[in-house]
């Protein structure tokens, strides 16, 4: 469970069975049992030596911790912050116990002091590591992303809606009923972009609220404005960050298709494979053209998002070919909240 402190920014604990977190866990771990080979060893040629007792006893720990920690992922994300904290640690120091002990009865004699030595050790790399997951989860934290998305939001979203609501107002009196479906799409799609967009949502949802923006841009663009959609092999259910396709799509319409007075295809192609999920989105580009030139805002700010729900599991790349822009986001498939 999430709290929420005087900034309201959101404060959890890490997925533990990410991959990034669990490769920070590794280096962070590993980095500082080397550190303290050094400091121990009285010289350089007994660094090594310094090193494997060390591990000898980290390791085991570490792989242990990690396995049971994302075992229990789901237990520690439904209680609060404070006592998923303390869990984490009496988890740490349990282990440590253990290891210890099993080492000691077979291979040496207890210390006391020894002991001690390593409880101090594994709480304070424990607490280190806590603390810095949770300031790289306020440094990323969608409350500040969305800042950012808002300046760009406010810049464009007046065109957008002068435009769209021009293009109703052409349809009242020829066409009522898709006029009112285009007021019932700009309600939606601007309700979404309006909301506290923390949580993640469904990919059929993201989906939906697509086509929305699409079908008001065809208003105003016509035949211009060519949507192809690949979805047959789309997984639904699967979970992804609201807005995260949307502002490509109005990326792709803005550089791809107004610059250009002949028809344009903005192709999205979205599929599963493995663990993953692939959304692959590609729009016409003008290799002489300066309409697409930018701050890369959007595309920034997604990697942020991506990167604060997916750690290292999602990425986000563009790819020129020719005259065709391509982005390729790639996440894990998951169904369920952390």
């Amino acid at each position: 469970m999430a709290i929420i402190n005087q900034n309201d920014l959101p404060i959890s604990l890490p997925n533990f069975c990410n991959m990034g977190t669990s490769l920070r866990i590794l280096v962070f771990v590993d980095a500082a049992s080397v550190l303290a080979a050094a400091a121990k060893a009285p010289t350089v040629a007994l660094l090594w030596q310094e090193l494997l007792a060390i591990s000898a006893l980290v390791q085991p720990i570490l792989l242990l911790s990690l396995i049971l920690l994302c075992l229990s992922n789901r237990v520690l994300a439904k209680i609060t912050y404070p006592s998923g904290v303390f869990a984490v640690i009496a988890l740490e120091l349990c282990l440590t116990t253990a290891i210890y002990m099993l080492d000691q009865r077979y291979f040496g004699t207890f210390e006391t002091s020894a002991l001690q030595r390593n409880w101090f050790f594994s709480g304070s790399m424990t607490a280190f590591l806590l603390a810095y997951f949770n300031l790289r989860s306020r440094a990323l934290s969608p409350a500040l992303a969305e800042a950012r998305l808002q300046a760009l939001q406010a810049r464009i979203r007046p065109h957008f809606l002068f435009n769209s609501i021009n293009a109703v107002l052409s349809l009242i009196r020829t066409d009522p009923k898709r006029a009112e479906r285009a007021l019932e799409d700009m309600a939606d799609l601007f309700r979404v972009v309006m909301a506290d967009n923390r949580q993640l949502t469904t990919l059929e949802r993201e989906i939906e609220l697509c086509k929305e923006y699409l079908n008001l841009e065809q208003l105003r663009l016509g035949e211009r404005l060519q949507i192809t959609w690949h979805t047959d092999k789309m997984p639904k259910g699967a979970l992804i960050p609201p807005l995260a396709l949307q502002p490509l799509l109005e990326n792709a319409v803005y550089h791809g298709i107004e610059p250009s007075s002949q028809a344009g295809e903005i192709t999205i192609n979205i599929y599963s494979t493995r663990n993953q999920v692939n959304l692959v989105l590609r729009n016409p580009y003008q290799q002489d053209g300066n309409h697409h030139s930018g701050n890369k805002m959007a595309l920034q700010n997604i990697r942020e998002r991506l990167a604060l729900h997916f750690d290292a599991e999602a990425s986000l790349t563009t790819k020129i070919s020719g005259n065709s822009y391509q982005v390729h986001i790639i996440i894990p498939y998951v169904t369920t909240q952390k």
